[in-house]
């Protein structure tokens, strides 16, 4: 332990003593353009970046994408959480990451050091705690600095003003961080687009059809989504009504009987790939069919479902591609 210990800070203090310009100041591993020590308030906690990171963990597949697209994959050291097969478009800079964890588990604080770390992102904020990767502030102590999305500071929370330009100042803070704010600004605007597209070939309905956003299972419970989160953002920008916009989590723990009473037009199946049991989406909508009591539901009898990729509803490159794959799936129903 000692020994990773001291890897990590003596690399974390390297990796702040860059080649130096005219003025003697540093430059970083990027464009040049981000002036270090650059500082900025993530998820409650003041943290410095001294300069640009060049051997990045990412904690979660999600975040990995996010800084293959930003196009700083090559100083990706190690990734964790991975729960399905990359998309075709970035798989193989992806496969080129090192794994630190099993399949859908999270990776270990020692993995973690091993991979002598100077810069740690996560999707989810329970990765960075002592019982997981690490805890956030011990890992500044080290000179490891971390960002965690603003869309989990604590998990399960409602985030107020969760939405897309909120996913967006992330990818620009990020590519500020990694120097390259360029990129971060070539990402937004691609999504804005993709968005944007999609937004516009919504079908006017004379009333909003009421919707659930069916993301998993546990112990036979269902799982759905809130207030909070992108799924509602989303549900609010094509014109539907989450039947579960009223709970107080983002991820909220239902009944079945309240989602009869509530009797959603469309089920919006997210698709997991985890391994947990019913996490797909041919699961869930066995389940559905199956069951005494959601087999009645006026969804079920009508086929109304519309599946999304149960990545694509936490925030990340995919995110924006839900918007288009919702609107289509919605213009086809009668």
């Amino acid at each position: 332990m000692i020994t990773a210990l001291a890897s990590v800070t003596l690399l974390a203090l390297a990796g702040c003593a860059g080649a130096s310009d005219a003025g003697g100041r540093e430059k970083a591993a990027g464009s040049g353009t981000t002036a270090y020590p650059f500082a900025l308030k993530n998820c409650g906690a003041d943290v410095t970046y001294d300069a640009a990171p060049r051997r990045v963990v990412t904690l979660n597949q999600t975040a990995a994408e996010i800084l293959i697209h930003l196009g700083v994959d090559d100083r990706i050291v190690g990734s964790g959480y991975e729960i399905y097969d990359p998309p075709a478009e970035i798989a193989e800079r992806y496969k080129k990451i090192p794994i630190l964890s099993a399949h859908g588990q999270d990776i270990k604080h020692e993995k973690l050091l091993e991979a002598q770390p100077d810069f740690v992102y996560s999707s989810f904020g329970s990765f960075l705690t002592a019982a997981h990767s690490g805890d956030r502030q011990e890992l500044h102590k080290l000179g490891v600095p971390t960002y965690v999305t603003e869309f989990d500071c604590t998990e399960h929370v409602s985030v107020p003003g969760a939405s897309f330009p909120m996913l967006y100042e992330e990818y620009r803070r990020l590519a500020r961080i990694l120097d390259v704010p360029a990129a971060g600004e070539k990402l937004v605007k691609e999504q804005e687009a993709v968005v944007g597209k999609a937004l516009a070939s919504v079908k006017k309905r004379d009333r909003p059809l009421k919707v659930m956003w069916f993301y998993s299972m546990y112990g036979g419970t269902p799982w759905a989504a809130g207030p909070g989160g992108l799924p509602q953002h989303v549900s609010d920008l094509v014109g539907v009504e989450n039947i579960f916009a009223d709970v107080s989590t983002k991820m909220a723990e239902v009944s079945w009987d309240t989602v009869a009473a509530r009797n959603p037009d469309v089920i919006i199946l997210g698709d997991l790939t985890r391994g947990e049991p019913n996490d797909t989406a041919r699961e869930k909508l066995d389940l559905l069919k199956k069951d005494p009591l959601t087999s009645k539901l006026g969804a079920v009898v009508a086929d109304r479902f519309i599946t999304i990729p149960g990545a694509q509803m936490d925030p990340g490159y995919g995110s924006a591609y839900m918007v288009p794959a919702l609107v289509e799936g919605l213009n086809k129903l009668r």
